[in-house]
């Protein structure tokens, strides 16, 4: 292949100053030799060098350690609010390689109660879900009441205030006990959902069966089935901050820095 003479002429040139000066005396005659556009390029790099350094930090502890979801659906209502960031813990279960799903090192595994942040392949979304049933458990609903293993959950009422939806959709609210776990769920009055009824289901190995607090109208494992272990990207258990879309998004202050499945918080 013929050499342009151009090239041949940079080239040695290079060569020359590599021999004489050493390597950074090779990077300064290089960019002599790039176009205008490429040195303002490099000029624009080193002297960000320092904000672009932070961002890429930031964008690697994002995926890998610690970010906030903003939950736009009231499906785990009455535990988490419409207009809530909550902070996801991307270390719980896993440390994965930035930017992927590939885990380098096994920390542990969600268990029952856990509400969940998973990258749902059967959802095509981000899902925000409790866990109700680990692998090998037994799951089943009657008529809304849940059963893990046989056992029946144990219910009672309890009264929560400031859901929008009830206003358009009445519902009850229950305090539901079963299987060590211990929550809030809320309850159509009028509009039950088709899958009040349920199972009972045996949750195979690596899977795990999600669902909302808001029984009937989340969308989880009772239409979507059972979730893989490695689309679980994290847990959360608080809120970062709150906005009311109700309330021209202005901030909810009781809910800042608000422990989720604090009962307390979630009657507010």
């Amino acid at each position: 292949m013929a050499t342009s003479p151009r090239f041949f002429c940079v080239t040695s040139g290079i060569e020359t100053v590599r021999a004489q000066r050493g390597p950074l005396s090779v990077a300064l005659h290089l960019t002599t030799h790039l176009g205008p556009a490429m040195r303002a390029l490099l000029q624009l790099l080193s002297r960000n060098k320092g904000f672009i350094a932070f961002m890429l930090g930031m964008i690697v502890f994002r995926s890998a350690c610690a970010d906030w979801s903003v939950v736009p659906t009231g499906s785990m209502q009455p535990t988490i609010r419409i207009g809530d960031r909550i902070l996801v813990d991307k270390a719980a279960y896993d440390i994965r390689l930035p930017l992927t799903h590939i885990s380098l090192i096994h920390l542990a595994d969600p268990q029952r109660g856990d509400i969940v942040v998973l990258d749902s392949h059967a959802a095509h979304e981000r899902l925000v879900k409790r866990v109700i049933g680990v692998p090998g458990d037994e799951v089943a609903l009657r008529a809304n009441v849940l059963y893990v293993n046989g056992t029946p959950a144990t219910y009672s009422p309890v009264t929560v205030t400031g859901i929008h939806d009830d206003l358009q959709d009445p519902a009850s609210y229950e305090m539901e006990r079963v299987a060590g776990m211990q929550h809030l769920i809320r309850l159509s009055l009028y509009r039950p959902s088709e899958k009040r009824d349920f199972g009972p289901v045996t949750v195979p190995a690596g899977q795990y069966l999600l669902m909302g607090d808001d029984r009937d109208i989340s969308m989880d494992s009772r239409y979507f089935g059972f979730f893989p272990r490695k689309e679980i990207v994290g847990r959360s258990r608080y809120v970062a901050l709150s906005l009311d879309p109700d309330n021209d998004y202005l901030p909810r202050k009781r809910r800042f820095a608000a422990r989720l499945d604090d009962s307390g918080n979630a009657l507010e």
